[in-house]
């Protein structure tokens, strides 16, 4: 049976798809302070209710959903956001304390002042975890996408500079281990032996002439080729080896096509690797 056909009977028959990673340690750290924090800090202003109004009490617990949805995950911030509010109605009776809003002790509220804030300190606990989610979330893009665009340039000043295609190659291999976590890379000048899994322009994964689901069902077994064009010639192909960590986005993906679209570059400008 070729390689081809015992890739295709295991896609076919269900691969082992990895299961969901576990939490980051920091995730799950902060949502146990998503939950134990506004207590803690209810608790503490039990002792000043008298002098503390309800309002400033509020305040205190949405500072506490802040700090938790910055330094968390959104699930923190939503989890916080809800307990902020449970506690500000019921305060810490679980440990003996008395209630920040009237009647003491027990979750009822009958001003309607204090209903009103405390949704508001829902409502504004939810907001303020989304924004800092989406916050972190573009941060860690605009990180990406620098690491991502020196990749390309690095090369670029490289390729011009350069006075051997085997120079481009060599940095090449290197940035493509990098950036796709892989085990190994190593280079096929002017072959096409095989029918490897193919990493496409598009970022996209063939096996055969069948799409994979790499997202899903990870790399396909074995290496998988992408290959290098100069002029619209092909000149040369990548042969990657996947590491055990996750499969790398499609924007690193198509990172790695630019790359080598680069070498190919080099190479019909320089010539063949020695």
């Amino acid at each position: 049976m070729s390689t081809e056909t015992s890739t295709f009977r295991l896609h076919r028959t269900g691969r082992a798809r990895p299961g969901p990673a576990a939490w980051p340690l920091r995730d799950r750290l902060a949502l146990a302070a998503g939950v134990v924090a506004p207590l803690v800090v209810a608790a503490a202003l039990v002792p000043l209710r008298a002098d503390l109004s309800r309002t400033n009490a509020a305040l205190v617990l949405v500072v506490v959903v802040v700090a938790v949805a910055a330094l968390g995950s959104r699930a923190a911030g939503v989890v916080a956001a809800v307990s902020a509010a449970a506690w500000f109605a019921r305060g810490a009776a679980a440990i003996g304390h008395s209630f920040l809003t009237r009647p003491y002790e027990t979750f009822d509220i009958t001003a309607s002042g204090d209903v009103e804030t405390a949704v508001l300190l829902l409502v504004v606990g939810l907001i303020v975890s989304q924004l800092a989610a989406r916050a972190r979330r573009l941060e860690v893009v605009a990180v990406t996408d620098a690491a991502h665009l020196d990749r390309i340039h690095r090369t670029a000043a490289l390729t011009q500079s350069a006075n051997s295609a085997d120079v481009v190659v060599g940095h090449v291999r290197q940035e493509l281990t990098e950036l796709l976590g892989l085990c190994a890379c190593r280079f096929e000048y002017g072959t096409l032996i095989g029918r490897p899994p193919r990493l496409e322009k598009d970022g996209t994964v063939t096996v055969g002439r069948r799409s994979w689901d790499v997202d899903g069902a990870g790399w396909p077994e074995g290496e998988t080729e992408l290959r290098a064009y100069g002029n619209g010639h092909y000149l040369g192909r990548f042969m990657l080896t996947p590491g055990p960590g996750p499969v790398p986005p499609l924007q690193a993906r198509l990172v790695a096509v630019t790359l080598a679209d680069q070498t190919g570059a080099a190479l019909d400008t320089s010539g063949p690797v020695t």
